[in-house]
């Protein structure tokens, strides 16, 4: 027989977790499916979160394990490959189980693909971050480089001056006409220095990042390099059962209320799955705005079906 849940929560990071707990709580049978690929797994910490700033991410996320596990919820390491909607979801997953379940939560995060330059990828979460406020006090006041990936990345080099006054913003494949006067205004203000050409690799040295270097050859030493990724938003559960989904300069995201709530009745998204910047306190709101708003739902569904009868 196929097992049946209240809840189906897809994705075990910070907002998988938090809806799991308040669900957990809240006496519903739920099931956490997590394929194992937090955003965060590059980064040695995470910082903002209050009382668990500077934790590590995989230990943030073994606690949470551990306590929504307390109250009953299912967790299980595999992927959700279908599902189907019809009186509730039939959650597939790829190591061949088939679920049934009265909602979803859908925390299916995002991926980041970093730029294609030598040293990028294996720096990142080290010394090539993307975030100030998750890094910039780790590294303040050091000297800081900053990868453009458009013509957006002056935002980012502006932001990041806040935690250094020596910033260099490489335009990497980024033309200088591609700069606004107002952008020339304010990286002038910032004094942040522009420097034109592609970037052909980094320079490490003794596993440390020691600069930047240009395809021209000139190497410009910064210990410190902050670049955007481009977000790649993991929509296609949300696709398969026909949200409604958002363009943003970031991605697709699906449109959702304020409890996270999707256009699909009865699938609620939370965290990255909703938008790129969620931080790991964002998420763990969202989750549990979704698990509290479903737990209304499926109470006020029991009721009404109760007093038909």
């Amino acid at each position: 027989m196929t097992e049946k849940y209240a809840v189906v929560v897809v994705g075990g990071g910070a907002a998988g977790l938090s809806a799991a707990l308040v669900l957990g709580r809240a006496r519903h049978r739920t099931l956490v499916v997590d394929a194992g690929e937090p955003r965060n797994a590059p980064a040695a910490h995470m910082q903002g979160y209050l009382t668990r700033d500077g934790m590590p991410p995989a230990e943030f996320l073994a606690i949470g394990r551990e306590e929504v596990a307390r109250y009953g919820v299912e967790l299980v390491r595999d992927r959700v490959v279908d599902v189907e909607r019809g009186e509730d979801f039939a959650v597939v997953l790829a190591g061949g189980r088939t679920v049934r379940a009265r909602r979803l939560v859908v925390a299916t995060g995002l991926k980041d693909e970093l730029p294609a330059v030598p040293g990028v990828a294996e720096r990142f979460g080290r010394d090539v971050l993307h975030c100030p406020f998750c890094h910039g006090w780790e590294v303040r006041d050091q000297p800081f480089g900053v990868l453009a990936t458009s013509p957006a990345s002056v935002h980012q080099a502006l932001m990041v001056s806040q935690w250094s006054k020596d910033v260099r913003l490489f335009l990497h494949t980024v033309a200088e006409a591609e700069l606004s006067d107002e952008d020339l205004r304010r990286l002038a203000a910032a004094r942040v220095d522009v420097v034109p050409g592609e970037v052909a690799e980094l320079v490490v040295e003794d596993d440390r990042l020691t600069g930047v270097r240009l395809a021209d050859g000139t190497t410009h030493a910064r210990p410190v390099l902050f670049t955007a990724p481009r977000p790649v938003p993991q929509t296609g559960l949300l696709e398969r059962l026909g949200a409604e989904l958002h363009e943003t300069p970031f991605g697709a995201y699906p449109v959702v209320d304020a409890t996270g709530l999707t256009t699909v009745p009865g699938v609620w998204a939370a965290g990255n799955a909703i938008g790129f910047a969620e931080q790991v306190v964002h998420a763990a709101s969202g989750g549990y705005r979704a698990a509290s708003a479903i737990v209304g739902d499926l109470l006020m569904t029991d009721l009404d079906a109760a007093a038909q009868v």
